[in-house]
């Protein structure tokens, strides 16, 4: 698959910032996600499937308050998808295992939701699911992108299970539209089906540790975890069903939530609120990191206070990010501009 040698292309031009899990070699010296075959030598197929989880939530694109910060449609539910969609595939796992061994032969499987080295949407392309957009997401016709992907790779050949001649590659049906590389704030779809994942908002507000580069925290906006903009924008998401999955639903908490609250959960009520929740992986550090920029680009001046709180914050990440954040509100409010040292001392003074 030509998909899988442009792997390596990408990883070598940085675009994997720093998800250094995306680089992992095997004894060979290749990409593990890009040569399936000798992560698992006995890999003869993977079958792909797709679970809708489109929430009854609002889009980014959306008005929303100024208080309000913006969490992922896919993290609204309380539960991590992984645990939903691998509990589903397993089911089918078993039932392949136990369809073939009363066929007569032995099987091996390995059962993945973003946790092996299966680059999922080049196989998701090929089964026929979707297509890949130019936002890089695999676009379903009916469901457009909203979409989970599962895999599970097999040591038995693809055409014991299906007729090799019906299988059909989904048609790129996004055409002449660039709709989600126009509305990228950060400019991280740099070309079409190209993601510079080290400028997605997606991959600051989650992958990141430590720091955010300065320069890219006013076009995160008021993104708290994750973003969902280039497939907002996309006209397949227009008329996308909802999930039917009850595991799905948001959490309404979560909706468009407040960022005076935010900032006030703890680090114990932060482990105990999002634990089995996506939010747990951009740890409480992180969380309180993304609401500092999310209030610094609100334009609201009452949040000085509360960033006064966080500038004081043993975290020194936390801190910097507070000092940004009230640098940008004064400026933008156009009171007095203190410097960041300032800042920092009014904040220790205040203690």
């Amino acid at each position: 698959m030509r998909e899988l040698d442009l792997f390596a292309d990408w990883i070598d031009a940085g675009y994997a910032g720093e998800m250094e899990y995306l680089k992992r070699r095997n004894d060979s010296g290749e990409y593990k996600r890009s040569s399936l075959e000798h992560a698992l030598p006995w890999a003869k197929s993977v079958i792909v499937v797709a679970m809708n989880y489109n929430p009854p939530a609002p889009r980014s694109m959306e008005t929303s308050k100024a208080t309000q910060g913006w969490i992922s449609r896919y993290a609204l539910s309380p539960r991590d998808y992984h645990d939903i969609v691998l509990a589903a595939l397993r089911r089918v796992e078993s039932a392949l295992i136990d369809e073939v061994r009363a066929s007569g032969f032995d099987i091996s499987t390995r059962a993945y939701v973003d946790t092996g080295p299966v680059l999922e949407r080049v196989y998701a392309k090929y089964a026929g699911i979707g297509w890949v957009g130019k936002n890089t997401c695999i676009i379903n016709q009916e469901l457009g992108s909203w979409i989970f992907l599962g895999v599970i790779v097999t040591s038995v050949e693809y055409s014991a299970f299906v007729d090799t001649e019906k299988l059909e590659v989904a048609a790129d049906r996004c055409g002449s539209c660039t709709r989600c590389i126009d509305a990228c704030p950060t400019e991280a779809l740099v070309a079409p089906q190209r993601l510079d994942a080290s400028r997605c908002i997606a991959y600051f507000t989650i992958e990141k540790r430590g720091a955010i580069p300065e320069e890219m925290r006013e076009s995160i906006g008021r993104h708290v975890f994750g973003c969902d903009i280039c497939q907002d924008v996309c006209p397949w998401n227009r008329r996308a069903p909802l999930t039917m999955n009850p595991d799905l639903n948001p959490d309404p908490s979560l909706v468009n939530p407040d960022l005076s609250q935010l900032a006030q959960i703890s680090r114990q009520e932060f482990r105990q609120r999002f634990r089995g929740s996506p939010i747990a992986r951009t740890k409480h550090s992180g969380f309180l990191r993304n609401i500092a920029v999310a209030m610094g680009n609100s334009g609201r001046s009452e949040y000085i206070d509360e960033l006064e709180r966080l500038a004081s914050s043993e975290d020194a990440v936390v801190a910097e990010h507070a000092i940004w954040a009230i640098g940008k509100l004064n400026e933008k409010n156009h009171q007095e501009y203190f410097s960041p040292a300032q800042i920092l001392a009014s904040a220790t003074e205040s203690e």
